[in-house]
């Protein structure tokens, strides 16, 4: 497999771009070019090509609009202090992506072609990866099935497509969010699509969405299936609970039980509390837990993590069991501190000591 170049002869003026940088935002704008690549049963994969962003044409019988055949994974591009462009840990979106493929029954692209598309991609479009410290080049590759029919079976087609946004942060690290926990809807049962990061996982979480809205909230928070008493996500981040301060603190995460996204900050961050002296642990931790640890000071601080998001504050959750808030609902410091940690070794500016950043260009 091979990638093909067929750029934009006209990309956006220079000046245009800077402005649609500058203006910041998620997913607004889009980048001169995009990579495409198709797969067939008969013929497995066939070379990429990256050629101008645009749209496809796609018959109306095609079957994910019909049966959901689609994966996703979302993934970063940062400047570094010496003006270069790396990548922030692209080989685990890339095992992320075959394992999200393989439970959809789609095909599964070679991990070092993945990261290859991508890097095509960055290298062709780099003039668009915003300098400051919290932007960056926001990068979704994704998978449709393009058999044409409705006999519902897996595809014997399909369509990688990568494209990319400037994005600046997701939600105001400076202000907390208030979060609903959902006792109504799931986001995922055991033996469903909860490890996958598939599009249907996301079209079933905005009906809670928008129940959180009406609650004045700004996130919903997910609950297991079975019992409807264990905390696993909020919206598309996982979650992490600070018990104590200081540097005796620990910081908790729901442990993975194949209903929650193996997110790859998650994953980070358990890697970077670490090394910065805390105690980590991914456990069980229940509504009442959560109620019960900050009504008694235990729980002090509560953040999301996710790509878009990187590290987000909770401050208050409401809920049908009530309404409480953690300490007193403001972005707390070790939350600030590991944000910060994790947003300096993307960027570069401290030591990445795992081997994380892949530089591009």
């Amino acid at each position: 497999m091979k990638i093909t170049l067929t750029p934009n002869q006209n990309p956006v003026a220079d000046a245009d771009r800077a402005a649609k940088i500058a203006e910041g935002g998620f997913g607004k704008y889009y980048t001169d070019n995009m990579v495409v690549a198709e797969w067939s049963e008969a013929a497995g994969w066939q070379d990429a090509v990256l050629k101008p962003y645009g749209p496809i044409t796609l018959d109306p019988a095609t079957a994910v609009f019909h049966y959901g055949q689609e994966i996703f994974e979302g993934m970063k591009a940062y400047t570094q202090p010496d003006g270069s462009i790396s990548l922030f840990r692209p080989e685990a979106n890339a095992a992320r992506f075959a394992r999200s493929a393989a439970r959809l029954a789609l095909p599964e692209i070679p991990v070092d072609f993945f990261v290859e598309t991508v890097e095509a991609l960055v290298k062709q479009d780099r003039n668009w990866v915003p300098n400051n410290v919290g932007e960056s080049l926001y990068i979704r590759p994704f998978m449709i099935a393009t058999e044409v029919g409705l006999g519902v079976r897996p595809s014997n087609k399909a369509m990688y497509l990568l494209i990319a946004t400037p994005a600046s942060a997701y939600f105001n690290p400076t202000k907390a969010v208030t979060v609903w926990i959902s006792t109504e809807y799931v986001r995922a049962a055991p033996g469903g699509t909860g490890e996958a990061k598939c599009g249907g996982n996301y079209a079933a979480s905005l009906v809670a969405q928008k129940q959180a809205a009406t609650q004045g909230c700004d996130q919903v928070v997910w609950l297991d299936a079975n019992e409807r008493r264990w905390v696993e996500e909020m919206g598309g981040m996982n979650l992490y609970f600070v018990k104590g301060s200081g540097d005796n603190a620990t910081i908790v995460t729901p442990k993975l039980t194949g209903t929650l996204l193996p997110g790859i900050t998650r994953d980070s961050i358990l890697t970077v509390a670490a090394d910065l002296g805390y105690k980590v642990e991914e456990v069980m931790l229940s509504i009442d837990d959560w109620r019960d640890g900050v009504a008694s000071g235990e729980i002090t601080e509560i953040f999301a993590c996710g790509t878009a998001a990187v590290v987000s504050p909770i401050g208050a959750a409401k809920s049908a069991h009530g309404t409480w808030m953690t300490g007193d609902g403001n972005p707390g410091p070790i939350t600030g501190k590991i944000r910060q940690t994790l947003l300096g070794i993307q960027h570069g500016t401290i030591e990445d000591k795992h081997g994380w950043n892949k530089r591009v260009c």
